[in-house]
């Protein structure tokens, strides 16, 4: 059994959850990641992660479906006893096909599974582990900023959620679990970025400056993870200040 620790990423198979995967193997975590479909390429991080001197572990799962959910969950127990760090980085709400068929659906991803993730995975969460909410700067100051148009059910949902998961401090400070909220600038080659460069050239120009990528964001995250001095509730800001986003 390795004596590495463990972490756990919701939608690891890509983008910033697939940087974060390598950067935290690189610090010494075993990694156990979800991925929603494209197994090819969640088995080329599998190997990035081990190439990194870790062990991998990739699932496919839906975090919004129950029967999914709990299976993953029963994976990772059978895989390592216990978990360091959970990585909430899984979320939507621009999938067209799934909105069409659900116009419910960012909530359900970005605030429902959240929750149902945490409950799932909290037996396994150890004394003094950290769950982090990885979250941007427009959903996390969602009610105070203007919101693109195309992206303000997932800033809405996703400020949902990190307000749900706030609501749950107490309840993991009695387990002595500590929740962290990451919040990012503009990503590059995401689509949020690409939203604003379509919707509104001059203000991503702008912010070109104060922009991350998932790298930057991915070392922010393993950053907050393993520094004890940041206590529950605390947000970690990557990229351009919270006070940069423009207001009406």
């Amino acid at each position: 059994m390795s004596a590495r620790r463990v972490a756990v990423i919701t939608g690891g198979s890509r983008g910033v959850g697939a940087a974060t995967a390598r950067e935290l193997a690189r610090r010494g975590f075993d990694v156990g990641f979800t991925y929603r479909n494209k197994r090819a390429r969640a088995d080329e991080i599998a190997e990035d992660v081990i190439g990194a001197g870790g062990a991998a572990l990739a699932l496919q799962a839906d975090i919004t479906d129950a029967a999914a959910l709990e299976a993953f969950a029963a994976a990772m127990r059978a895989w390592r006893p216990s978990v360091d760090a959970l990585i909430l980085n899984a979320s939507g709400g621009l999938e067209r096909d799934l909105v069409a068929a659900d116009p419910e659906y960012p909530m359900r991803i970005n605030r429902d599974a959240q929750l149902a993730t945490l409950d799932a995975l909290l037996p396994l969460l150890r004394e003094g582990a950290t769950v982090i909410h990885v979250t941007s700067h427009w959903a996390h100051l969602y009610g105070t900023v203007p919101q693109l148009p195309d992206y303000e059910p997932v800033a809405r949902s996703k400020h949902a959620g990190e307000e749900a998961l706030r609501a749950r401090i107490d309840d993991l400070s009695q387990r002595d679990v500590r929740l962290l909220v990451v919040s990012g600038d503009l990503v590059e080659g995401t689509i949020t970025a690409k939203l604003l460069e379509r919707r509104s050239r001059g203000l991503h120009d702008a912010r070109g400056r104060d922009s991350v990528t998932a790298e930057e964001l991915a070392r922010g995250i393993a950053d907050a993870t393993l520094d004890p001095s940041l206590v529950s509730g605390a947000t970690v800001v990557v990229g351009g200040p919270l006070e940069s986003v423009p207001r009406a």
